[in-house]
């Protein structure tokens, strides 16, 4: 069995080293200080300039761009969401609708693509470009890739949650479509707004 021993002083002086390679001339290393330990560079944090910045114009027809019921939703959902690059059917898809005083869609960004029954959701990610885009009011969708809209206890759960960010912010959640294939379910209409 070998046992692992110290170089000796005499020892270290054949090895190739750098400083070895710099003295000898070796044509593929430059000029670099001797002994000397690199650090990796580290850059302070600054804060940066925000802005949002518009993905892609989606034309809908005038009668679809007023939200005021499920159906609506529904419809904007099925000509927009479903055709959207990042849409997959086989994920639970979260999508949040930015609406004006008037109840007219604004614009619509995907929020969170899930696993094929569960995804994961905050408040915050909800809410984070409705302030920045001054809704008055919001939509929100997902999907059920199974098919059914029966929506879980966690899509009920979070729907509450949802209405009680929106009353501290200001920004009223109108609705939250359970979108199946072929139908849909709003759990507004199911009594889960009210306490």
């Amino acid at each position: 069995m070998k046992r692992a021993v110290p170089l000796l002083q005499n020892e270290t002086q054949n090895m190739n080293t750098t400083e070895d390679l710099i003295t000898t001339g070796c044509p593929a290393v430059g000029q670099q200080p001797i002994n000397k330990v690199i650090k990796p560079i580290k850059f302070p944090a600054q804060p940066q300039e925000w802005k949002i910045v518009s993905l892609r114009e989606c034309p809908t027809p005038e009668n679809m761009q007023q939200c005021e019921t499920p159906d609506q939703a529904a419809a904007y959902w099925k000509s927009h969401i479903a055709t959207h690059p990042y849409f997959n059917s086989e994920c639970e898809c979260l999508v949040v609708f930015i609406l004006n005083t008037r109840r007219r869609i604004k614009g619509h960004y995907l929020v969170s693509i899930g696993t094929m029954d569960t995804i994961l959701c905050h408040p915050r990610e909800i809410f984070r470009l409705a302030v920045m885009a001054s809704a008055a009011a919001i939509i929100v969708a997902h999907n059920h890739p199974s098919g059914d809209p029966t929506p879980s206890e966690a899509d009920i759960k979070i729907t509450r949650d949802l209405i009680r960010a929106g009353q501290l912010l200001k920004i009223e959640v109108l609705d939250h479509i359970v979108v199946g294939h072929p139908s849909h379910v709003s759990l507004r209409n199911l009594g889960y707004f009210y306490s």
